[in-house]
């Protein structure tokens, strides 16, 4: 392959850029990593790490570290127009991914984490100060053109692949002519990082007064979020609000000084989607590919999201294990739930965020209306209302089985019993890097009528249900349920084969009568071309 030993450039070292370093680096992949100014941010922007990002730093051994600047949260709590509570959202299930639902963090301290994991790295090359200011692609790969923000030098460097993770203002984006498709708010808000706070919430408040809609997201040590609503002439976006703004906003729920104002900053949102997500051997991930309103805490883990699904496939090609047609399921996959991410945000600030008195005396009546009914209370506080991230198409496959409901679902992480030791362990340390396929309760003669070309590499593992133990057969992984959240992850699958993704997604249900299938799906991307 062309493209083998040659860095992967990523462009922008945001929680996005940093993430998808470390995953390229942890999956043997070297990489360059860019970034315009001279260090990580300090700026006041995402505050909310979910259960499915946690699961996605676990994949490098970085979950330990994250969780030990995060807030485990649970959830948040919504307000009616007079202040009151109306309900708690907390979420599906605890622990359903296997880490907390919502986390409150800081993100300057996420990025120095992040940054610190990759300073350990040989094979990952970083470079503050330099901006991206061409690309030529060649038949080798890319020839990025580099310049150094402090000394105007400019440098020519070749790359296998590049990643645009340099946010809403994307250099790739531009570079490559790819517009934006949405719409863009002039409705202002007030943000503000504070610091000896005496909030003790471990979740985040929406307020829905139609005065002053506020977002207040208690953190750790004393830190607090404040988010507010400006009305017209009391600020303008992308300005420094003064100190008697700040002082007269946050007033009803605590006393100030300056020196307890960490950031801050007026900001208006964008609901934008770009409109196509790769460009020859060029990616956009993150704010480049989509920007939402920040009302379900949902920007930076819809690019994590992104970073999950592309760069085990990116790895796979520059290994050489696979062929470039598997780098087009990125977009295939990944864009359906962005984009409707991006429309559930805008609807929400519209209804919990309303300045509209009529619209809020109705949000409130219908949620308490839901909130006489057993399936409204389900509704609201599991959050059935979110997009669910579902791979309809791309490396999925549907085969009419009764157990296809799972197919394109991201897999739980339960507990699992593992021998010898039979001590619990999270799955995903069960299921490898790769791909897995999970036999639930099948006989030893399924898996001789599997017949997975040796070349795959596939982890193979029995999944025994109920209250049994598990026998590992030859060189096959056994795991068995170690609390019964793996029977109800897996019961609708018993008798059946599941073929499970790096990101963790279902691609497949199957019986062995329907192993072929599944074997032609798998070899139509994992199949190199001859060519290359």
């Amino acid at each position: 392959m062309n493209e083998r030993g040659l860095p992967v450039l990523v462009v922008g070292a945001g929680p996005v850029g940093l993430t998808a370093a470390n995953l390229l680096a942890g999956r043997g992949v070297p990489v360059l990593l860019v970034e315009r100014n001279a260090t990580t941010s300090d700026e006041a922007k995402a505050i909310s790490l979910d259960d499915e990002s946690l699961r996605c730093f676990q994949a490098v051994g970085l979950a330990d570290t994250v969780l030990e600047i995060v807030v485990p949260g649970t959830g948040t709590r919504y307000y009616d127009r007079h202040g009151r509570s109306l309900f708690h959202a907390r979420g599906p299930e605890p622990y359903r991914l296997g880490h907390p639902f919502k986390n409150q963090f800081a993100q300057p301290e996420l990025e120095r984490a992040l940054l610190q994991a990759l300073k350990d790295e040989p094979e990952v090359e970083i470079r503050f100060a330099t901006e991206l200011i061409a690309l030529t692609e060649t038949p080798e790969g890319v020839t990025a053109h580099l310049r150094s923000t402090d000394s105007g030098e400019t440098m020519d460097t070749q790359v296998s692949w590049v990643l645009g993770c340099d946010g809403g203002r994307s250099t790739v984006r531009e570079l490559r002519g790819i517009d934006m498709t949405g719409s863009s708010h002039r409705d202002v808000w007030l943000v503000a990082d504070t610091t000896g706070d005496e909030h003790d919430e471990r979740y985040g408040m929406h307020v829905g007064s139609p005065d002053r809609p506020t977002v207040i997201v208690p953190g750790r040590d004393g830190r607090c979020r404040y988010e507010f609503r400006l009305r017209p002439g009391e600020g303008s976006g992308g300005t420094r609000p003064d100190f008697a703004t700040i002082k007269r906003l946050v007033a009803p729920y605590r006393d100030i000084t300056p020196d307890q104002v960490e950031r801050c900053t007026n900001y208006t949102f964008n609901a934008v989607v770009a409109d196509r997500w790769r460009d020859g051997r060029c990616f956009l991930l993150g704010d480049a590919a989509h920007m939402m309103p920040p009302f379900a805490g949902q920007g930076l883990n819809s690019g994590i999201r992104d970073v999950a699904n592309l760069v085990w496939k990116l790895a796979e090609v520059w290994h050489g294990r696979a062929g470039d047609r598997l780098l087009d399921t990125y977009e295939t996959e990944r864009r359906p739930h962005a984009t409707a991410m991006v429309a559930f945000s805008e609807r929400l600030g519209r209804v919990v965020m309303t300045t509209d008195r009529r619209r809020a005396r109705a949000r409130d009546a219908i949620v308490r209306a839901l909130l006489l009914t057993a399936p409204g209370r389900r509704y609201l506080a599991q959050m059935r209302f979110r997009p669910r991230s579902v791979h309809t198409e791309g490396l999925v496959l549907r085969t009419g089985d009764p157990a296809d409901g799972i197919v394109g679902t991201q897999l739980p992480q339960p507990r699992v019993l593992v021998p010898p030791s039979l001590r619990a362990r999270l799955l995903d340390e069960v299921l490898g890097e790769g791909l897995a396929v999970l036999g639930v309760d099948v006989p030893a003669s399924a898996w001789e009528r599997l017949a997975l070309p040796g070349e795959w590499a596939v982890q193979c593992i029995d999944v025994v249900l109920g209250d049994r133990l598990p026998r590992p057969r030859g060189e096959r992984l056994a795991v068995a349920d170690a609390d019964g959240r793996l029977e109800t992850a897996l019961g609708a699958a018993r008798g059946r084969f599941v073929l499970v993704k790096p990101d963790r997604y279902v691609a497949a249900v199957f019986t062995p009568d329907r192993a072929a299938r599944v074997r032609a799906m798998l070899g139509s991307y994992l199949t190199v071309p001859a060519e290359r």
